[in-house]
């Protein structure tokens, strides 16, 4: 990443073991995030940097301290870096470690330099702790999102729907996939009353094909009618937040996964008056990621019909004038 509309793949030195912990892993199927587009479309992070912060790859090698892994291993690359023996690893919040600075992560300089998962290569701290096995057999292609938005959309709307299926789920979209992976995330989990708001046609369709009720809106009104248990802001937009936090009922739950690089406004008054709990963070990929790999490979939850397959190679091309869906890259690198 080299400012707006500027991406390019470069030769660097390559990445060694440092601590006898770590591993170096092969990224062989790489998604792309929602905030990927928007850090190759805006650039509100300082660059140089390396993109690319979801991806499975193959261990090419092990320090002398990583145990449960071994050479040739297909694993899900968490995108945070995290200890997994620190208090917040501990209590299931990685993304939140407190060994390492906040937000580090693979694919921006916001927590140190990491490196990105479209790499060749990569280096991950803590390797036993962090990474995740594949089942065997599963296609990385389905699974190249676990690093992040898949587990983070499925996270989203478990604790509720677990405790009640039948429970209304009103999703806000507006990011290109995000959205509609929650609705992926809510039918696996056998929800009949998810409603999906988008203000573009095409993922108000795809939402539609996936089972779910749609609305096409104008503009990010300021409640939804219906009766929602919870709500989930994937729209990435300050006056979308706020339909999602006032349109949640009375002692419900607003859970938001959008990343915003200016404080919103929040409408407090309306939230106190109506008892509203609001969950935001990071995602904690390592302690959650098994279940979700369960219920792809069980086909329960099928994200193929999101899923568009691209080289390595065509990455910059694509990641400029990205498709509708979720990209994933394959193959070589050039």
């Amino acid at each position: 990443m080299l400012g707006p509309r500027r991406v390019e793949w470069r030769d660097l030195p390559p990445v060694s073991l440092r601590e006898a912990t770590d591993a170096l892993v092969r990224p062989i199927a790489s998604a792309v995030c929602d905030l990927d587009r928007h850090l190759v479309h805006a650039s509100p992070l300082e660059p140089p940097y390396a993109l690319g912060h979801e991806a499975v790859g193959e261990v090419v090698d092990v320090g002398s301290d990583v145990s449960g892994l071994s050479p040739g291993d297909r694993v899900v690359i968490p995108c945070h870096i995290n200890c997994g023996v620190c208090p917040e690893c501990s209590r299931s919040m990685p993304g939140a470690c407190s060994a390492v600075p906040p937000f580090a992560s693979y694919g921006t300089p916001a927590g140190g330099s990491w490196g990105g998962l479209f790499d060749e290569l990569v280096r991950v701290p803590w390797a036993g702790h962090s990474l995740v096995p594949l089942p065997p057999g599963l296609d990385p292609v389905l699974a190249a999102s676990c690093s992040d938005n898949l587990v983070d959309a499925h996270r989203a709307v478990s604790p509720t729907l677990q405790a009640d299926p039948d429970a209304g789920v009103l999703v806000v979209g507006g990011t290109p996939t995000f959205g509609l992976l929650t609705v992926l995330a809510c039918t696996a989990l056998g929800s009949t009353a998810v409603h999906y708001v988008d203000r573009d046609p095409r993922s108000v369709e795809k939402a539609a094909a996936l089972g779910a009720r749609t609305t096409l809106i104008d503009s990010y009104s300021e409640r939804i009618p219906g009766i929602y248990d919870l709500t989930v802001d994937a729209s990435a937009h300050p006056k979308g937040l706020r339909c999602a936090l006032v349109s949640a009922r009375p002692g419900g739950t607003c859970v938001s996964r959008s990343v915003f690089f200016a404080e919103p406004a929040l409408p407090y008054l309306e939230l106190y008056s109506s008892g509203v709990t609001f969950v935001t963070g990071p995602p904690h990929i390592t302690p959650f990621a098994p279940e979700v790999l369960r219920l792809i490979d069980s086909k329960t939850l099928d994200p193929s019909p999101l899923i568009a397959t691209y080289d390595y190679d065509d990455a910059p091309d694509v990641l400029l004038d990205p498709p509708a869906g979720k990209p994933v890259f394959v193959g070589s690198r050039p």
